[in-house]
């Protein structure tokens, strides 16, 4: 026979009865508030400890507990948690200026092979120098403590954002220059378009695009098929043949392209692209190039090269690392986004021919490439 209980029974009002039976079947509230309801609404009904437990997978301990203290002061009290003082904070603001300095310190300051912390590798570096470091409270501390101090200060020490360090002190004056011969050409495209006959410096944007690899499939491409196969299929596996260098020039009064593809590009293929121009344009023409610092460019070979043809071609340079002025870099993603997209082909000589094939195409439909964001003029200084 079972041992009749010495605890009293849980008296409720109407209005107690009404709150835990609306709170023990809710879908909203806290799955702790909808279990200790169940816990009072049960033992008030006459169900015993053990029952409550079994019913509910608690230990009859934690049953106890708020059957105990509703016993105490009443169920609207009862079923909710204690109120009471935060501890004080274990962790010194000290020990986490510690961490955080730990943090912005690189691993192999300390004798680590890595470059990067990771939030394990410091959190394991904590632990062990906590005690010689004055902070003994963080000799247990995990992952998860170290993240929190590093998250209250925007800390990612395990992440790299990268920058590009101005080192051409006349970055600002080239790019200046480079805009104004944007500005020109504008207002030069603009007068053609009136009836103006065209001017005698022709601009074009010089530029490589190298490394473009020939890549062939190891098993053919299965095409779309309505209604049940919607994109083309390949297999992941490819096959290697080796790259070409484009060499383009684009001009920037009729989007006409100029352009070869080499193995590599040094200042004999340079030399052969400024051929190439010199023998496109009419020989009154001066033909201004915007290009970078490519050594190809300021050879002692293409120099010789320029020599012979004395007024015929005009540098504008632009500045270290600032290839993105160069209008033809435009050009070389939209190959990338059209005709090289997916490309695949059988041997090397293929891809050269399909690159030719495909800047003929650009040719026959030229699309003059403008740059309109001249606002930086306004805030660039004319002498630096």
């Amino acid at each position: 026979m079972a041992r009749v209980s010495r605890r009293p029974r849980l008296v409720l009002t109407d209005e107690e009865k009404q709150i835990l039976d609306q709170l023990r079947y809710s879908k909203t509230a806290a799955f702790r508030d909808v279990q200790r309801a169940q816990i009072l609404w049960h033992y008030s009904a006459g169900q015993t400890v053990s029952q409550i437990a079994r019913a509910l997978k608690m230990t009859r301990k934690s049953v106890l507990k708020w059957i105990d203290k509703s016993l105490q002061m009443g169920a609207n009290v009862g079923i909710k948690d204690t109120p009471h003082r935060p501890r004080e904070a274990v962790i010194t603001d000290d020990a986490k200026a510690w961490v955080v300095h730990l943090a912005c310190s690189k691993p192999k300051e300390f004798g680590y092979a890595a470059e990067l912390w990771t939030r394990s590798a410091l959190a394991l570096h904590v632990r062990k120098h906590a005690v010689e470091a004055g902070y003994p409270a963080l000799t247990k501390a995990a992952k998860a403590t170290v993240q929190r101090i590093l998250d209250a200060q925007e800390l990612q020490p395990h992440k790299i954002r990268y920058y590009l360090e101005r080192r051409d002190p006349s970055s600002l004056p080239k790019m200046r220059v480079v805009l104004l011969v944007y500005q020109e050409i504008a207002l030069q495209n603009e007068i053609r378009r009136n009836g103006a006959p065209p001017s005698l410096v022709i601009t074009v944007s010089v530029d490589e695009k190298p490394g473009v690899q020939a890549m062939g499939t190891t098993a053919p491409d299965l095409p779309p098929v309505a209604g049940k196969y919607p994109t083309v299929a390949r297999d992941h596996e490819y096959i290697r043949y080796g790259t070409w260098s484009i060499l383009a020039g684009l001009d920037l009064h009729d989007g006409h392209i100029t352009a070869r593809v080499e193995e590599r590009h040094r200042s004999v293929e340079f030399i052969a692209l400024l051929k190439d121009l010199d023998t496109h344009y009419l020989p009154e023409c001066t033909i201004r190039l915007i290009l970078d610092n490519h050594s190809s460019h300021i050879s002692k070979e293409t120099r010789a090269f320029l020599a012979t043809r004395p007024n015929r071609f005009k540098y504008v340079l632009t500045p270290t690392h600032g290839s993105w002025l160069n209008i033809v870099e435009t050009l070389f993603g939209k190959m990338t986004r059209t005709f090289l997209r997916g490309i695949r082909v059988q041997s090397r000589d293929e891809l050269k021919e399909r690159i030719l094939l495909g800047i003929a195409e650009i040719n026959q439909i030229p699309v003059v490439h403008r740059w309109k964001a001249f606002e930086a003029l306004e805030t660039i200084p004319e002498m630096m």
